[in-house]
């Protein structure tokens, strides 16, 4: 992966809405009766309800879903003391992460406060307005004051994730390790390199496990805490050890574990093969590990290796543990984060990681198949199941330990609501991409010389999902690319109008021609098209000079796909193509088709329409639960364009009889489960919900599709288009650089 610009960076938070977070009402606001009741004077009711009884708050309120992530700003990241409003673009973005992975609702708090006792005094008086405390990037050693005092204080959950975060999920990680190597937990020889907050709290839960204090040596940047040092602040004096080594490289020699969390390249392959049999090494400095994974590899064959980054096996990442733990301890109204819930939530990912990998994980990053072991010890994040497994740990936890002020009692309906808290949309375009970056594939781009596109390019680049290839006039791509300092690196230009490219529109003009000289095509006609940057992009996809082809951002649609199907025709199999748009929504995704080519349907046109989009997405990992709209429900009109729609349910009952399909069936009725199942029982999409609209003819679907990005603000992906035998795919005009980057990760994942 190529390192993210400034500029990318500076894009991402500012362009559009400024920032990250937003705040959307949830209840209805339209007319005078609903401003009444959300404010004066039905706002009193609800009022009164609390000043008799406190605990009402989490019943008619947002208190029960909502976290505080507070900072001074002392220690953001690797920054350092960069104050709380530089902070606040790191808080938002655990305010996001809280959301689309828990779906917990978050409000940043930024307060420009060091001294600790007032910091804790300012936590103290805004806490009634929350169900949960974050802190976030307080240097050490306050935070371990601040922590401890706020949690005498309140009744709610206060967890500084930058300390037990790390712990959790390092934590779960060593238990692995240790199945793996067979070492008993209560003899391991462990060397902690770094002794900040999250050394500490890692080290301190390694204790809860099982690790002996006696068998713990750590380090601070001036070297082993030992007897011999002085000045240690009161944290430090805690760990420190009866022992001779005095440096990194004495602690090393004989060590079972390794758990750096300091700075990187401190640790050398001298001092990795020192080290006890089959040792474990957990490098967490980020970006640069202590030591990295080839280093390390290459040392010792033996060696049980986890870092920081994604990039590499077992990656320790934070995101595995604080929105499940927060989203447990929120669900039964916890008044703390205890112990237990803490060893709940390591055991449970320990336990996750030792299970069949789904096969979407798996796909996910492209290999062949992910089985607990040296390289597996914790899930992915793209793991759909921490949700349901980590939060129901965390809660029960918190119930047994007496704790939690809500019981679940029906557990099988909690997981279930787990489920329906979250839609995929952050999961799908993250599994996308994964699947993407491990296979890239050569991508053409056309329009090569529009700024948006060549952005959208470098993105690419920066991801590393494709390896680009810029179609246009090499003049105009380098002026454009220097004007507007997008950097294209060894991006190749393809400059197909040029003289250099000669010999290659020949080569390609002859195979076109023996493709349609029975269709009415001339020679002269076929070398005069591969002028046009849609044929001989096309032609480099037949040639086998590139996977894919990605067009459409200055020309019409009808422009992309009158070549393709010349070119290529359909896929063996099926007798149309068709067209799917991805709705993301706040309800998750939701799959548009046929939005985009085939204009008035007929049964055996949506038959394919629907197979086609129901192997889409499969690739997806995602499970096809397809309504065929029309304006008609199960037969109330017999005739006309229902009929058609009627017809093609029909021939999929009878023919793929395992595809969750039915029809034909009115929007209201698709999309709302309760209505539909009340009123239709006997459909085959009973008890489920509607991931996939299938559109009786283009004018609906492209009417639906534009109307949901307007008035339901959301985000369109496509069109991605299904049926030919080839990756070629279309942007819309004035595409965003969000949609073409989307759209490339789908194009190469088509590709593979």
């Amino acid at each position: 992966m190529k390192k993210i610009t400034i500029e990318d960076a500076l894009n991402y938070h500012s362009k559009g809405r400024p920032g990250k977070i937003e705040v959307i009402p949830t209840k209805p606001y339209r007319t005078q009766t609903d401003l009444s009741l959300a404010y004066t004077p039905g706002v009193a009711e609800p009022c009164l309800k609390i000043s008799e009884n406190p605990d009402d708050v989490y019943h008619y309120t947002a208190k029960g879903n909502l976290v505080a992530v507070v900072s001074n700003g002392t220690a953001v990241l690797g920054l350092g003391d960069i104050g709380p409003l530089a902070g606040k673009p790191v808080m938002e973005g655990k305010g996001l992460l809280f959301k689309v992975f828990a779906d917990v609702d978050v409000f940043d708090i930024e307060v420009d406060e060091k001294d600790p006792k007032k910091l804790i005094e300012v936590v103290k008086a805004i806490a009634p307005t929350f169900g949960g405390i974050n802190l976030e990037d307080i240097k050490a050693p306050e935070c371990f004051e601040i922590e401890e005092e706020l949690k005498k204080a309140l009744n709610i959950p206060v967890f500084h994730d930058d300390q037990h975060g790390t712990a959790i999920i390092s934590g779960a990680a060593l238990l692995n390790a240790l199945k793996v190597t067979g070492k008993a937990i209560e003899t391991l020889k462990v060397v902690v390199n770094g002794a900040g907050a999250a050394a500490v709290s890692c080290i301190r839960l390694y204790f809860s496990l099982g690790v002996k204090a006696e068998n713990v040596i750590m380090l601070d940047s001036k070297g082993v805490l030992n007897k011999r040092r002085t000045g240690l602040n009161s944290i430090k004096q805690q760990f420190v050890a009866d022992t001779n080594c005095e440096t990194l490289e004495d602690a090393m020699k004989g060590a079972d574990l390794f758990l750096g969390l300091s700075v990187g390249n401190v640790v050398t392959p001298e001092m990795v093969k020192s080290m006890a049999p089959n040792p474990i090494v957990f490098a967490m400095a980020n970006p640069t590990p202590e030591i990295s994974y080839e280093a390390a590899v290459d040392a010792r064959s033996d060696v049980i290796m986890a870092t920081g980054r994604s990039d590499y096996p077992n990656q320790i990442n934070n995101v595995l543990g604080f929105p499940f733990i927060f989203r447990g301890a929120l669900d039964v109204k916890a008044t703390t984060i205890n112990e237990a819930m803490k060893t709940a939530a390591v055991k449970a990912l320990a336990e996750l990681a030792r299970e069949p990998v789904p096969q979407y994980v798996v796909d996910a990053y492209n290999i062949k198949s992910l089985t607990f072991g040296r390289e597996y010890l914790i899930p992915k994040p793209v793991d759909r199941r921490l949700i349901t497994r980590v939060a129901p740990a965390v809660a029960r936890a918190a119930i047994e330990s007496g704790v939690a002020r809500h019981i679940i009692t029906d557990w099988d309906e909690y997981q279930h609501e787990l489920d329906r808290r979250l839609g995929y949309d952050n999961q799908l375009l993250w599994n996308i991409r994964d699947k993407a970056r491990k296979n890239p594939r050569r991508l053409i781009f056309a329009d090569a010389t529009h700024p948006r596109v060549l952005r959208a390019v470098r993105t690419v680049m920066n991801e590393g999902f494709a390896f680009p290839v810029l179609l246009g006039d090499d003049r105009k791509i380098k002026e454009v690319s220097a004007r507007y300092n997008i950097d294209l690196g060894d991006a190749p230009i393809v400059d197909y109008r040029s003289d250099e490219q000669e010999e290659r529109r020949e080569r390609f003009a002859m195979l076109l021609f023996e493709k349609r000289q029975r269709k009415g095509l001339t020679l002269n006609e076929a070398r005069e098209l591969m002028f046009n940057q849609n044929y001989f992009g096309m032609m480099m996809v037949e040639a086998g000079e590139a996977d894919a082809f990605l067009s459409g951002f200055g020309n019409k649609y009808s422009e992309t796909i009158r070549p393709a199907l010349q070119l290529f025709g359909v896929e063996s199999g099926y007798h149309h193509i068709a067209g799917m748009y991805v709705v993301l929504t706040r309800k998750g995704p939701f799959f548009f088709a046929d939005a985009t080519v085939n204009e008035h349907c007929k049964s055996d046109q949506l038959v394919d329409t629907t197979l086609l989009v129901a192997r889409e997405l499969k690739k997806f990992n995602i499970e096809p639960r397809i309504a065929m709209l029309s304006y008609s429900n199960f037969g109330s009109v017999r005739n006309g364009d229902p009929s058609e729609v009627r017809a093609a349910v029909d021939r999929l009952h009878r023919d793929h009889p395992d595809l969750i399909v039915d029809g034909e069936i009115q929007a209201n009725f698709a999309l709302n489960s309760k209505l539909r199942d009340k009123t239709f029982p006997f459909s085959r999409l009973s008890g489920r919900e509607v991931n996939t609209l299938i559109f009786p003819d283009l004018n609906s679907g492209n009417i639906a599709y534009k109307m949901m990005r307007e008035i339901g603000n959301a985000e369109i992906i496509g069109p991605v288009l299904m049926g030919l035998p080839r990756s070629i795919h279309v942007l819309h005009m004035e595409s965003s650089e969000r949609e073409i980057v989307d759209m490339a990760a789908i194009a190469v994942v088509d590709a593979q």
